[in-house]
């Protein structure tokens, strides 16, 4: 069951240690590619903090962003400040969309996210927390998939394999971690293919964040997953 107010507190604690980690950093260093193509660290940093404003917009029934030009004109606007200034602005905009989302509200309402992509505002904290989890790792300063809480990979997990089910481009696709579990995923032309390794492994396959390398393959080739 989603519990949209215990996924709010681990938004915090994730930014938290976002927030610490960031801080080691220097104005260089934010400046220095991330794992991300073509986005520094301050890039990524800019979209973690226009996202969090983006998710406001979306409680609070507006459009998540003006259009998909202006999101990518203010991630590069902001992707180039001080340390300071970045740290500032996603302390900032983090306790705003927490505030917000704290408020009382009807949790089972349907909400409209990017490109027309609709969700029950319930799940909007584990989407925030999956930015900023994820992001965490991208950004290249120390915190891998290995260190990514348990609860949230295996959670992760079954997010990623549903939104990757019944996908005509994604053959049928079973995924299976050392200690049983077993998730499945598309169904489109081809498979069944069988994908085991560790949790984190599958994770970051799904998530475009491994090439699935690591993960022991039979019945064909992974294939490229669809964009996120």
């Amino acid at each position: 069951m989603i519990d949209p107010q215990r996924d709010l507190a681990s938004v915090r604690e994730a930014t938290e240690r976002l927030l610490t980690a960031v801080a080691s950093l220097d104005n260089a260093r934010l400046a220095a590619p991330s794992r991300l193509p073509g986005w520094s660290r301050g890039h990524v940093l800019a979209h973690l903090s226009r996202n969090a404003d983006a998710l406001v917009n979306v409680l609070e029934g507006r459009p998540m962003y003006e259009s998909a030009t202006a999101r990518e004109k203010d991630i590069e606007r902001d992707s180039g400040r001080q340390l300071d200034i970045q740290l500032a602005d996603l302390h900032d905009s983090d306790a705003l969309l927490r505030a917000v989302a704290g408020l009382p509200a009807d949790w089972n309402r349907t909400v409209e996210l990017r490109n027309g992509v609709t969700d029950t505002a319930a799940r909007l904290p584990f989407r925030r927390l999956v930015e900023v989890e994820l992001h965490h790792v991208d950004l290249d300063a120390g915190y891998e998939l290995t260190d990514l809480p348990e609860e949230f990979v295996r959670r992760e997990i079954g997010f990623l394999t549903e939104r990757f089910r019944h996908h005509p481009d994604v053959p049928s696709i079973g995924l299976i971690a050392p200690d049983g579990r077993t998730w499945t995923t598309g169904g489109g032309e081809g498979g069944p293919l069988r994908a085991e390794g560790p949790a984190w492994e599958l994770m970051g396959w799904l998530a475009g964040r491994r090439d699935g390398a690591a993960l022991t393959v039979s019945g064909g080739k992974l294939p490229t997953l669809p964009p996120l």
